[in-house]
C-alpha cells in the first residue's frame, strides 16, 4: 500500500464487521422504498455523528433476506471515541444489525480489491433434500475448482464479461459450504438447488448465509492499533499497522509544530528508528 495515501489526507480506512438478519432487510444496496443494509447502516451511523464523503464499500453483496457476517468499508475524518459510536450504534439497531468489530487501515481503498474470498453456508431443511448424502457429496468434489460458473447463474449473470470463477464446495452436518473467491449469492442458492435437489432453480434466501470475509494479508498487515509501551513528548495517542513499518502520532494541534521540529528534525529522528511516521491532529472531545 501507498504510504502518500495516509500523507495527504486526514482520512483513515474504516472496517466495519457487521451482522445482519436478512428478514429484516428487503436489499442490501440503498433502493428507493425499501429498507436496506447499507441504508440502515449509514442511517443509524450518520444520527451518531459518524460520517464519510464518499461511498460505503462491502466485503460481498447479499440477496434480499439473506442474513450475513459481512464487512462494510468507509474513508472517515472521524477521530473521536468510536467505541462509544458503535456502542450507541448497536442499541438503535435493536438486533436487527450489529457491528462486532472495527479495524482501521489505510484510506480510499478499493476494498473488493483486497477481498480473498468469501464463505457462504446453505442449510436447506433436510425434509426438502431429495438427493442421497453420497451424491450429494460427490456433486460438490466434481463442481468444485475453476470452471465456467455461467451454468449456475440467470441472465442478469450470464451479462457479466467474467464466468470463470473458483469454488470450493463441501457438505458438512446438512450445510452446503462455498468457500471462493467471487462467486455470487444467486450462483451459490442456484448451485445448491442443483446439488441438492436436481433443479437449477434458486433456493429461498432465507436458508443462506454469508459467514464470513476473508481478506488479503496485504490489508491485515496495514491494520492500524493503538501502542501502549511507546511515549513520544507531546504525542497523545499512538497506532502502528501489524506490520510494524507505519505510526500514526495524534497530537494536539497546538503541539504539531514541536512534534515535527525544525525542518522536520524530530520526525527525521523518529523515522530512523521506527520507519514510516505520519503526524496527525486529534479532536480529544
Amino acid at each position: 500500500m501507498d504510504i502518500r495515501a495516509l500523507e495527504k489526507t486526514n482520512k483513515i480506512g474504516y472496517i466495519f464487521d457487521i451482522f445482519y438478519q436478512g428478514k429484516y432487510f428487503d436489499s442490501f444496496d440503498e433502493v428507493t422504498n425499501k429498507k436496506s443494509v447499507k441504508g440502515q447502516f449509514k442511517n443509524l451511523m450518520n444520527s451518531l455523528g459518524f460520517t464519510w464523503a464518499k461511498g460505503i464499500q462491502q466485503g460481498g453483496r447479499t440477496d434480499a433476506k439473506v442474513s450475513g457476517s459481512n464487512c462494510l468499508y468507509v474513508s472517515s475524518t472521524f477521530s473521536r471515541d468510536i467505541q462509544k459510536i458503535i456502542s450507541e450504534f448497536n442499541n438503535l439497531a435493536k438486533g436487527e444489525m450489529k457491528i462486532t468489530r472495527y479495524r482501521k487501515t489505510f484510506p480510499n481503498l478499493v476494498f473488493p480489491d483486497y477481498v480473498k474470498q468469501r464463505k457462504y453456508i446453505y442449510q436447506y431443511p433436510k425434509k426438502l433434500i431429495t438427493r442421497s448424502e453420497e451424491e450429494i457429496k460427490n456433486l460438490c468434489s466434481e463442481y468444485s475448482g475453476t470452471y465456467d460458473v455461467s451454468i449456475f447463474t440467470d441472465s442478469k449473470g450470464e451479462n457479466l464479461k467474467e464466468h470463470i470463477r473458483t469454488v470450493e464446495i463441501t457438505y458438512e452436518n446438512g450445510q452446503l459450504i462455498f468457500l471462493g473467491d467471487s462467486f455470487m449469492p444467486k450462483q451459490v442458492r442456484i448451485t445448491s438447488g442443483f446439488i441438492l435437489t436436481g433443479d437449477k432453480t434458486p433456493l429461498p434466501g432465507k436458508y443462506l448465509k454469508l459467514h464470513s470475509i476473508i481478506l488479503e494479508d496485504e490489508l491485515l498487515n496495514n491494520i492500524f492499533t493503538e501502542v501502549d509501551d511507546l511515549k513520544i513528548d507531546n504525542v497523545e495517542k499512538i497506532e502502528k499497522n501489524s506490520l510494524g513499518d507505519t505510526y500514526l502520532l495524534y497530537v494536539n494541534p497546538s503541539k504539531k509544530g514541536e512534534v515535527i521540529g525544525k525542518n522536520g528534525s524530530n520526525i527525521k529522528k523518529l523515522k530512523k528508528s521506527l520507519g514510516n511516521v505520519i503526524v496527525r491532529e486529534y479532536d480529544f472531545i
